[in-house]
């Protein structure tokens, strides 16, 4: 039997999309799964589909959210031994109109890039603790092929690729 996943799967994530996917069919293939996500009401419809993860509420793109996260995960699943990295935020950004829209908002930067890097530097010496241990960062193929109506989005992408392959 071909296992992707042998323990413990973290997916800090959007409750829809790759996220709730991701959860699915960890959690259908018999790991425990944990998700977090900034909103409360869409965990809980997770958890209402999937009753046997475990959910809690985080902003990954604050430091005080991810170290508290960790402290969680740490006291409570020592086993630990995947991470996934899938929060990010897409935003249409139009230079045109100066920096205005670009500070509107919640901070893309921070979400897709700063966040999947700052939480593998916290959680790389639990997952070492195993004997098998991974961390999935998604990306998107708008890192590859980047559209000017998102391009802060398309360059956290591809800096998450080229983090991910160093």
């Amino acid at each position: 039997m071909h296992e992707i996943i042998r323990q413990h799967c973290f997916d800090h994530w959007r409750p829809t999309g790759i996220g709730f996917a991701l959860a699915e069919k960890f959690s259908k293939a018999g790991n425990e799964v944990l998700i977090c996500g900034r909103r409360e009401h869409k965990l809980k419809e997770a958890k209402e589909k999937l009753p046997e993860i475990h959910t809690r509420v985080c902003d990954v793109s604050k430091e005080l959210d991810r170290e508290a996260l960790f402290e969680w995960v740490e006291a409570d699943f020592k086993n630990l031994n995947v991470l996934v990295n899938n929060a990010g935020i897409q935003r249409m950004v139009d230079f045109k109109t100066g920096r205005s829209n670009l500070s509107e908002g919640e901070s893309e930067i921070e979400s897709s890039l700063v966040a999947p890097i700052r939480l593998s530097a916290l959680f790389i010496p639990l997952l070492s603790k195993q004997r098998e241990a991974s961390i999935i960062n998604v990306s998107s193929g708008l890192g590859f092929v980047p559209i000017a109506a998102m391009p802060v989005y398309c360059a956290t992408k591809a800096a998450m690729h080229s983090f991910t392959v160093s």
